[in-house]
């Protein structure tokens, strides 16, 4: 009896074990399908973003000007290198130790503007074609609130078009470094070395990270405006302040502040001159000039205040790559920051919008 008793203990617990185990399985199973479903919704919401970027006029027609003025840059550049290379044999043996590679990206002939003054200009424009009608456009159309109808996280919607965006920023600039990189060992005959090479890519992540602030600003008014219009003369209005008007206005504010009669001591004229750097260090566009240029050209060894005594028996050779990336580092890090933020805020407030069907 006792026996009979155990076996049905047993059976009852095996079977109890046995639908509890399916059924784990069968929600494992679910989990995975929602899994593998979310992510190819959010794969179909970035290719559907990057065909509406590459066949667009406004986007196409943007590249285009870039590609066009950066190779007229990259001309005037090389033409300028070349002939001071033809000059004397003695000029080709020093260009090899003088980063000549890097140049290609800073020297100018006085005709057009640097490359890195182009992609400085012409970036940020870049950045807010691309973000400022990423939401608002949606809404209007009244696509959004069908997007949202489907059975996919209401993220999924702000990441893929950020994604989406950084991914067409990446492939145009990488491929632009890499024709830069192509024609330069065509027309000048000299490789890059090692270090020239990790310049040069630090500097296509730091333009990475530049449009990418603005790409985020851009973005951030497309969530708080309504109006296309109205987010793009809004992220236009800060680009202009911050590359135009906000150094003007420092320059305004340091000229009375640096020449007071107040100041009695060296230690006061360099913190007064301190806080009119910290000052310039504010705009994105300050700190990525900044950072190009001491990535770009070597002899840049300091981008702080030097006073005579502290230059008193300097070396004066060219910094390292590695002394170089720490001396952007903050820089670089401001930037990366900034560009947080800026989508930070855009997320929070996109994920706290009511959206109705009527838009």
């Amino acid at each position: 009896m006792k026996a009979r008793k155990k076996g049905r203990w047993e059976n009852g617990g095996f079977s109890y074990a046995k639908r509890w185990g399916e059924r784990l399985k069968a929600g494992a199973l679910d989990e995975k399908k929602r899994t593998r479903g979310a992510s190819s919704a959010f794969s179909a919401i970035v290719k559907k973003e990057l065909a509406d970027y590459l066949t667009s006029w406004r986007m196409i027609i943007l590249i285009a000007l870039i590609l066009l003025t950066c190779f007229g840059s990259l001309y005037t550049a090389m033409t300028t290198i070349r002939d001071a290379l033809d000059s004397s044999e003695e000029a080709k043996e020093i260009a090899k130790g003088a980063y000549l590679f890097l140049k290609l990206f800073t020297v100018s002939d006085g005709t057009l503007p640097s490359f890195v003054t182009f992609v400085g200009f012409l970036g940020p424009l870049l950045g807010i074609a691309l973000g400022f009608d990423a939401i608002n456009s949606e809404r209007n159309r009244g696509t959004l609130s069908r997007l949202m109808a489907q059975p996919i996280p209401r993220d999924y919607v702000i990441n893929g078009k950020f994604v989406a965006a950084l991914l067409l920023n990446a492939v145009l600039f990488l491929s632009l470094g890499l024709l830069v990189t192509a024609l330069g060992i065509l027309v000048l005959g000299i490789p890059p070395t090692f270090e020239e090479f990790a310049r040069m890519v630090c500097f296509l992540l730091l333009c990475l990270v530049y449009i990418a602030f603005w790409l985020n600003l851009g973005i951030l008014f497309s969530v708080v405006f309504r109006q296309a219009a109205t987010s793009a003369l809004s992220a236009l209005a800060v680009w202009l302040f911050f590359n135009l008007f906000y150094a003007m206005i420092v320059e305004v504010f340091a000229k009375s502040f640096l020449q007071s009669d107040a100041i009695t001591s060296v230690e006061q004229a360099v913190g007064r001159q301190e806080l009119v750097l910290g000052l310039m260090r504010l705009s994105p566009s300050y700190l990525f000039n900044e950072s190009t240029t001491a990535l770009l050209s070597p002899d840049v060894r300091t981008l702080g205040i030097v006073t005579v005594e502290q230059t008193a028996g300097a070396v004066a050779a060219p910094l390292p790559f590695s002394q170089s990336v720490l001396l952007i580092w903050p820089q670089a890090t401001a930037l990366i920051a900034a560009t947080l933020v800026c989508f930070a805020i855009a997320y929070w407030l996109f994920m706290r919008q009511e959206i109705r069907a009527s838009g």
